[in-house]
């Protein structure tokens, strides 16, 4: 039986994640990197593909909750003889990879089981296992297999059994035994041990700094507080980018095809990201990232992906792993993405938007990076009326997709207002006359007159949650009433059990197999059109009953299912946090105008 998508709490150290469930089992866990292969990858098979458990034997009650406003897990165990709590947590800040996990004795007795099943490559590789020798003398169990070393340490190590290490042992109030887990690569020398204690401590401090610096205030303070942490954990502290989500091919339909790696970075995910960020007040990280975009898209402006690995690299394969069944059987399990060669032209779009926030915000353009925003701009100007694949990746034929020519227009406005307001040089009467032809273009093709909407591209009727967006980036009013169509043809086609979807499947405009249910994300875009045209009441509605799904740890993943109450999909979500961001500044804007 698979553990729920949503029985899962996050761990990370903003270089790499770890999924460990509210039973204790770290079932995913990418080392070194957020894209690195898997050795812990049971959430995509069985326990013989790779993870980590430390919790009761009996059956327990387990309660949890981050401490403070780190990634530091507490989960306290309740068994018919006693009580436990385990604290996990990925030490942040010195470079290092580890895994700590501190069991103590809290009432009574508590018999704990303790498995540790290291297998690299996603699940496929048996490393080669060994004791040794700390500088202190005590033991630590080494494990290798190509590149990848891994150093279990602890107060009681689990003993060899069948390409297993077990132990069972008995915990009772006021004790304490500390686990760690250290990752190098395989030809370094056995790291030094971790000072657990202290590590802790300053884990729990740096993310409680961060958290109070920013500057949202109102009813949804608490959820946009873990968003915003979610979204800092994302971001690759020492490169640059932001993943979209820390895992692959959790299904967005259990039993379905549609699984896909989000463990890489978007042009358009992160640029969402650093808009939601620079809105509660976070400026450096826009500066750490637009470093990272110069590197990555360095170059021949035409070579533009819309993703990159997390330190910029281009090669993305896709492939699927056949040795692992997939979650609840939910098969192909893929790494890599596909998506990689599409036309997205969307994208600078959104990269534009991003950065000409932080600059009003106050942060400078170096001559690299308004160079390469320029040459970008001027490529999209040779090639702005091609058909697409659109901002939902769509596998079948290439479009002309209505959402993706108001990003066009956005990143030729943007481009203007650089020029005009900030001092910029380009070539700004061609930006300013595609501007206006774009928009004339869409406003005649990409609009249904007669049930007056905006549709999903130029040779549908079929409408598309991405255009709730117009709005958002200026293209329209939110009064328009083409938008105030829009949002009603939005909800009479795509609302699904009180939540959204992206679009009918039924259309077969995405050329794949299968359902997929409600998109978190775009059910916060329905939020915060709601609130942008002062349907507020809509919109808080809408907002709580979205706040109502996430998990007990305020995590969400992609995709909900309102049927069966199941977080689905990658998980925990970029998209869906940012948007909660979104809709939750738009809705606190929106009552202060109203003078609420």
């Amino acid at each position: 039986m698979n553990t729920p998508i949503g029985e899962y709490a996050l761990l990370g150290d903003t270089e790499r994640a770890a999924l460990v469930s509210r039973h204790g089992a770290v079932d995913w866990m990418c080392l070194p990197r957020f894209d690195s292969p898997a050795c812990f990858a049971a959430v995509l098979g069985t326990d013989d593909h790779g993870r980590w458990f430390l919790g009761p034997v009996e059956e327990a009650t387990a309660t949890r909750s981050y401490r403070g406003n780190s990634f530091v897990l507490d989960t306290v165990h309740e068994t018919a003889t006693g009580r436990v709590r385990v604290t996990d947590l990925m030490p942040f800040g010195d470079g290092r990879a580890d895994l700590v996990r501190v069991v103590e004795g809290l009432d009574g007795d508590v018999e704990m089981d303790h498995e540790w099943v290291v297998r690299t490559g996603y699940g496929k590789v048996l490393p080669w296992v060994s004791r040794v020798e700390d500088s202190d003398g005590r033991q630590a169990i080494r494990a290798i297999a190509g590149p990848d070393m891994l150093v279990l340490r602890g107060d009681r190590l689990p003993e060899p059994e069948d390409h297993h290490h077990r132990d069972r042992f008995t915990v009772g109030a006021g004790d304490r035994l500390a686990f760690s887990m250290t990752w190098s690569p395989s030809w370094c020398d056995v790291p030094e041990a971790l000072e657990v204690r202290s590590r802790v401590e300053d884990t729990v401090q740096h993310f409680d700094e961060w958290a109070s610096r920013h500057t949202h205030q109102g009813r949804y303070r608490e959820a946009v507080t873990r968003s915003l942490l979610v979204l800092r954990l994302l971001t690759d502290e020492l490169r640059g980018g932001i993943v979209a989500a820390p895992t692959t091919s959790l299904p967005e339909d259990v039993g379905g095809s549609r699984n896909w790696d989000y463990r890489y970075c978007w042009l358009r995910d992160a640029s969402l990201t650093l808009e939601a960020l620079l809105g509660c007040g976070y400026v450096d990280e826009t500066r750490l990232w637009r470093d990272w975009l110069v590197r990555a898209v360095a170059g021949d402006p035409g070579d533009l992906q819309i993703m990159y690995a997390v330190d910029g690299g281009r090669e993305l394969p896709e492939r699927e792993l056949d040795h692992l069944p997939g979650y609840a059987g939910s098969r192909p399990v893929r790494v890599g993405n596909g998506a990689v060669h599409q036309r997205q032209s969307d994208v600078l779009g959104e990269v534009m938007i991003a950065l000409a926030r932080a600059r009003e915000l106050g942060v400078e353009e170096s001559g690299e990076s308004w160079a390469v925003q320029r040459a970008l701009v001027d490529d999209l100007a040779d090639h702005w009326d091609q058909t697409d694949h659109g901002l939902w990746e769509i596998r079948g034929p290439a479009r002309h997709f209505t959402h993706s020519r108001v990003m066009v227009w956005a990143a030729f406005d943007r481009a203007v207002r650089a020029v005009e307001e900030d001092g910029h040089h380009g070539d700004v009467d061609r930006w300013r006359a595609l501007r206006d032809q774009v928009h004339a273009e869409v406003c005649d093709r990409g609009y249904d007159a007669d049930r007056n909407t905006f549709t999903q591209h130029y040779d549908t009727t079929e409408v598309d949650a991405a255009l709730l967006l117009i709005p958002t980036v200026g293209f329209l009013p939110a009064d328009d009433e083409r938008v105030q169509g829009t949002i009603r043809a939005v909800e009479e086609d795509l609302l699904h059990g009180g939540f959204l979807l992206r679009y009918r499947t039924s259309s077969g405009v995405d050329g794949l197999d299968g359902e997929e249910n409600p998109f978190l994300a775009c059910s916060f875009w329905l939020a915060e059109s709601y609130a942008r045209c002062g349907r507020l009441d809509d919109a808080r509605g809408l907002m709580d009953r979205l706040l109502a799904v996430r998990n007990d740890l305020g995590l969400l993943s992609e995709e909900y299912d309102p049927a069966t109450g199941r977080l689905l999909g990658n998980f925990p979500q970029a998209f869906s946090h940012l948007a909660l961001v979104q809709a939750a500044d738009a809705i606190v804007g929106a009552e202060k105008a109203a003078g609420e």
